[in-house]
């Protein structure tokens, strides 16, 4: 009987929650137009994009400040602006977007988070999210259906898998090529699907109120809602055990790497990761800056502002120890910024051990919080330019991931334990992209070139001995440590792709500290705090949300859901949730309803 009764309780909650939020969604059909043609003139660009902060650029009666302009913070506030907020975007860099901007240097010009997105399909919810905090602006452009190529193992011992999308084609090309496995991959797309179908279980716990979460969490309740709550507490690598014994196998269903052994990962985490691009693989059209550049003037039509080269120094608190706004260094002097909400897309770390004054970094409700999780790993990229055009030079939109060999969990054990003298000669892993052949208008913009980047996995401690050093000037030591590894990952690449060796004409390599320094990650991490088992355990994921102990004060990004675009898009959905105290995912899954029903007239 008290089982039933607290059944009917959370019933209740989520019916009162229901109806206490359809007094208008901020999101409409209506809003989304055709996309523009592309903005090509860089001064009208860099007007949205470089809006640099000054004091008469700060619009008046603030709804909300937003400290960090990567897709966490810019859909946070886009979407904060669509419900008639007013919102200020601060961003340390000199230009907007994070991860999702771009930088052009000697004619070439290179992504630096944003490589490909998945789920990009018609009227899939994040297609359905971009268009409503873009309205519309954003283009994508899909990739080749063969869309990533695997490639295991050194000289004659290798063997490449390629990755095709497509509803049924995903799986059917996984049984081509592993025959006598058809059983395991049956059983491992049934529990890819599940997962897929119920991670909204897993948003829940962060949606609903913390006290609810835990008594779900407490009581065993919440493994009763849903199997995916254990299989998020399991390590990926038992579940592949008890699926196949084929180690190739094994690499395929975790190649997707994120700087975690699949022995330390969760299942779920590596499910969705794979899952994302089950229907397909898509790119910006104009490259990844466009989407900081089409996000950014719904922000200001609602009377915000972008503004970059805005370093928050610290979060201001009133007597009462609530958040009421931040402090932006200008030049050698502060300029206090005042608002009722500040949201802090920049990272747990950032906000609670360098944003918040001593006296609320040591409260326990803080120390605890920062004790459940720790810095991910960093990451190395080497962005290459090259002369000649994508046919010129035999290239494609498809993606290589490379293993010297095919038992990852040992392969991260050995790297993660290098020392820094070892680590040129002992990559074990490389990912290889060509951002030039996945957007159709690169040629038109950068006529006769081409780039590819490539990008491993890197420890913040090989890199720490210049941590206190000037950017661009970091000294001889500093650029021969870094080339020595950028020149090995070229060389491995040039052996998959000879015929670009002689077509090298730039070159430029980036470290963790780059990370820390034009991303303002603390430990050069690439996807935030780490992603491990410990990560998933329920009580983490209750307690890991936007709202914090500090009453105004919430969180965004990757930190707040989980790592990449699609992630720290969510955690930017989940932190307006919170600022709104309304359960956003309702509106877009009744807009994503009516837009399926509006198709499907149209194509009957």
């Amino acid at each position: 009987m008290w089982l039933l009764l607290i059944l009917a309780g959370c019933v209740l909650f989520a019916s009162l929650t229901y109806f206490k939020i359809f007094k208008g969604s901020p999101f409409s059909k209506d809003s989304v137009r055709q996309p523009k043609s592309l903005v090509l003139d860089q001064k009208a660009r860099d007007k949205v994009l470089k809006h640099g902060f000054a004091t008469d650029r700060i619009p008046v009666n603030l709804d909300a400040i937003v400290i960090g302009s990567g897709i966490g913070g810019l859909t946070a506030a886009a979407v904060l602006s669509k419900a008639g907020k007013r919102v200020l975007v601060l961003e340390q860099h000199e230009q907007a977007g994070g991860c999702c901007h771009t930088f052009v240097d000697k004619g070439f010009e290179f992504d630096v988070g944003v490589h490909y997105l998945g789920q990009l399909h018609e009227n899939g919810m994040l297609r359905v999210i971009l268009d409503q905090i873009s309205e519309g602006q954003l283009d994508f452009v899909p990739l080749e259906q063969h869309y990533d190529t695997i490639i295991i193992g050194e000289k004659e011992d290798t063997r490449l898998y390629h990755m095709y999308s497509g509803k049924t084609e995903f799986a059917e090309a996984l049984r081509r090529q592993f025959p006598e496995e058809t059983q395991a991959i049956d059983k491992f797309m049934k529990l890819m699907k599940h997962v897929a179908q119920k991670v909204h279980f897993y948003a829940m716990l962060k949606i609903v109120p913390l006290w609810m979460s835990m008594f779900l969490i407490q009581t065993g309740l919440v493994y009763w809602i849903s199997s995916i709550f254990k299989l998020a507490i399991t390590s990926h690598t038992d579940i592949l055990n008890q699926l196949t014994q084929n180690k190739d196998l094994h690499t395929v269903f975790s190649y997707l790497f994120y700087g975690v052994a699949p022995k330390d990962s969760s299942f779920v985490i590596n499910a969705l990761l794979l899952h994302h691009y089950k229907r397909g693989a898509w790119y910006p059209r104009g490259g990844a800056s466009e989407i900081a550049f089409n996000i950014i003037p719904v922000i200001q039509k609602a009377g915000g502002a972008v503004l970059v080269r805005a370093p928050v120094k610290r979060i201001l608190v009133n007597k009462d120890g609530s958040a009421c706004g931040v402090a932006v260094k200008k030049g050698q002097e502060e300029v206090n910024v005042y608002a009722p909400v500040v949201i802090s897309n920049a990272g747990i770390f950032n906000t609670f051990e360098k944003f918040l004054p001593p006296e609320l970094q040591a409260k326990p409700e803080i120390q605890s919080r920062l004790s459940m999780v720790k810095s991910g790993m960093g990451s190395f990229l080497v962005f290459v330019g090259l002369d000649g055009t994508k046919e010129e030079l035999g290239i494609k939109s498809t993606n290589f991931w490379m293993y010297k060999h095919n038992n990852l969990d040992e392969m991260m054990a050995r790297y993660s334990s290098l020392s820094k003298e070892e680590v040129a000669d002992n990559i074990p892993m490389m990912f290889i992209t060509f951002p030039s052949a996945k957007d159709p208008t690169f040629n038109s913009r950068h006529p006769g070139k081409s780039c590819m980047t490539l990008l491993t996995m890197a420890r913040y401690e090989w890199f720490e001995e210049w941590q206190d050093s000037q950017v661009k000037k970091r000294g001889d030591d500093y650029e021969s440590y870094k080339m020595s590894i950028a020149n090995v990952l070229i060389g491995w690449a040039t052996e998959i792709f000879p015929q670009l060796k002689d077509k090298i004409e730039f070159v430029e390599a980036a470290t963790p500290l780059s990370n820390q320094y034009y991303l303002g990650a603390p430990r050069g991490e690439m996807y935030g705090a780490e992603h491990d088992l410990e990560r998933f355990r329920t009580d983490v994921v209750a307690t890991m949300r936007s709202q914090t102990p500090i009453k105004n004060l919430y969180l965004s990004g990757q930190d707040v859901f989980c790592n990449g675009v699609a992630g720290a898009l969510h955690g930017g959905l989940l932190c307006a949730s919170a600022v709104l105290n309304c359960n956003l995912y309702i509106y877009l899954f009744l807009l994503k309803k009516q837009l399926k029903r509006e198709r499907a007239r149209k194509q009957a």
